[in-house]
């Protein structure tokens, strides 16, 4: 597995995050025991959950699965664990979004979960346009001293929210954000505009979330016609909008002899500004399966293919595609 610095830091993390959204709401605890023990023998050392994870099945499930698996002993040591704060996690009118006094509680809580003493990256899972970065940052340093959290990052941040977040942080001599988490893949490249040049400007490493975009790109068609996938009324509308794409894309994967799947996670990882693209497995298979896109180097003639099926949002200036 190949491994890079998570953004300006000195941190090193494989190329393939383990996203844990599946975790107890659809992936028994047992199983996701065994997805968690292959991501070890494979290398794979940077986690990806979040305090929300587990919805109707509970909240917080999440990290509690996670917490039953590092509790079995040696090996908190071996993963970055990320985890997130912002969500509803009760009926409290501070048990959601970023008040120092709910980023405070929140984390508590998360370690407590998690049966950890400190989170490696402690990811604003949305912007919280009420609350102060004063008070947000304040907050977070705190932890830091504390040693509950190492880094800061955000996730579904805008480009002007990355760039004030970084400059407020500045000003009170703190190391601010290290990560930026966002949906990217083939099918959803509108932070080309701008999201990612200011990564780019601002030393974050970027950790895409949905590179399969939302399964469109993991072989639809073909999972469809084999009665493999369930027929969603949601996703069947976005088959029937982008079919021809699809078809295209499809095609070309069989012409090059390599899973769609594995094409789009690859797809994000010729990215430099990329540090790793989070794939969110329900099985042992799964997982396996997607590991094998950190090893794929697609070509020039490939990538230029992909960008005439899947073409980017344009208008941006010509440096944002210098990578």
């Amino acid at each position: 597995m190949e491994y890079t610095h998570l953004g300006r830091t000195g941190l090193q993390v494989s190329r393939i995050c383990l996203g844990t959204m599946n975790f107890g709401q659809f992936t028994t605890e047992a199983d996701s025991f065994k997805i968690m023990d292959k991501a070890l023998e494979l290398g794979i050392n940077f986690f990806d959950t979040a305090n929300v994870y587990g919805w109707d099945k509970g909240v917080g499930l999440t990290e509690s699965i996670i917490g039953n698996w590092l509790a079995q002993g040696n090996r908190r040591d071996k993963i970055v664990l990320a985890t997130k704060v912002h969500g509803k996690m009760g009926e409290g009118v501070n048990d959601r979004k970023l008040s120092a006094y709910h980023i405070r509680k929140a984390c508590e809580d998360s370690l407590r979960r998690l049966k950890t003493d400190h989170i490696d990256l402690y990811q604003m899972h949305h912007i919280d346009r009420e609350t102060p970065w004063e008070e947000i940052w304040q907050a977070m340093e705190q932890l830091v001293r504390e040693g509950k959290i190492i880094y800061v990052g955000s996730s579904n941040f805008a480009a002007w929210n990355i760039v004030e977040a970084a400059y407020t942080a500045k000003q009170h001599q703190f190391m601010g954000l290290v990560s930026e988490q966002s949906i990217y893949s083939l099918r959803n490249r509108h932070i080309e505009l701008e999201v990612i040049p200011a990564c780019k400007a601002m030393g974050l490493g970027l950790i895409p979330w949905s590179p399969i975009g939302g399964g469109l790109l993991g072989g639809v068609l073909d999972k469809i016609n084999d009665g493999q996938r369930r027929s969603r009324e949601q996703l069947q509308k976005s088959i029937e909008k982008l079919r021809p794409q699809i078809e295209a894309y499809e095609k070309l994967c069989k012409e090059i002899n390599l899973r769609p799947a594995d094409v789009a996670v690859a797809w994000t990882l010729r990215n430099p500004v990329v540090t790793a693209p989070i794939v969110g497995p329900r099985t042992v298979g799964q997982f396996e399966q997607n590991v094998t896109a950190a090893s794929i180097k697609l070509t020039d003639e490939v990538l230029k293919k992909l960008d005439e099926i899947w073409p980017g949002p344009g208008n941006q200036a010509p440096e944002a595609y210098a990578w």
